[in-house]
């Protein structure tokens, strides 16, 4: 589907919530993706990439900084803690904050350089024991220990079951937000982001609507 065709259904979304179409960051997942899709894209205007994995992003994006300028990279995946140094090199927001121990390494890390990415703690909606994330309970407490650390976190991100209807966990994703005064709300991909954007979602996460289905390495 165009770039275009998925912005004018951000906007339908927004109008029909009352919200300015500015209020949502499109962010175009390019993992295990070919570099002629992702420069396709690149080319239409678009700037805002997720990726998942940090070594994937280092041998595929400096090369396209050089070309092309204002690119923001979002890391969308599991960060581990002895890839901290290169995702801050690389990445300009962090969506998977979800143990103390990576946010402990993070703040080290951060106040020695001086800046932050823009921080998000993802969370455990389903209470899946498969998939990363804070669960629910343990969230206001872990927000606190990264407020300690001196850790600005903007907000929460989710991927809800996919066995279960999206918009109970985007529901209770802003109500936990509210809850902590966050702001940012990092929910919603290429088949439900319009039931997202209609509860809050600040930041959705589109992938295969853009680029089409993703072509795994060999």
């Amino acid at each position: 589907m165009p770039l275009a065709d998925i912005q004018t259904r951000i906007d339908a979304a927004c109008h029909k919530s009352g919200r300015s179409g500015a209020t949502v960051q499109l962010i175009a997942v390019s993992k295990v993706q070919p570099e002629a899709r992702v420069e396709a894209v690149l080319q239409d205007g678009h700037r805002v990439f997720g990726e998942n994995r940090v070594q994937e992003a280092m041998g595929k994006w400096p090369g396209f900084k050089a070309r092309f300028a204002g690119v923001q990279l979002h890391l969308i995946g599991p960060l581990q803690s002895n890839k901290i140094k290169p995702a801050l090199d690389l990445f300009d927001a962090i969506h998977t904050l979800d143990r103390e121990k990576l946010a402990r390494k993070l703040a080290t890390e951060v106040q020695a350089r001086g800046a932050s990415p823009e921080l998000f703690v993802q969370v455990n909606t389903g209470e899946e024991p498969q998939k990363a994330g804070v669960l629910p309970a343990d969230l206001d407490g872990f927000i606190k220990a990264c407020l300690g650390y001196d850790l600005k976190i903007g907000g929460l991100m989710c991927i809800p079951p996919v066995s279960e209807e999206p918009s109970l966990h985007f529901a209770l994703l802003a109500k936990m937000a509210r809850r902590n005064g966050l702001t940012g709300l990092s929910m919603g991909m290429s088949g439900d982001f319009e039931s997202a954007i209609a509860l809050g979602a600040t930041h959705v996460r589109v992938g295969s609507a853009i680029f089409g289905e993703r072509v795994k390495p060999a």
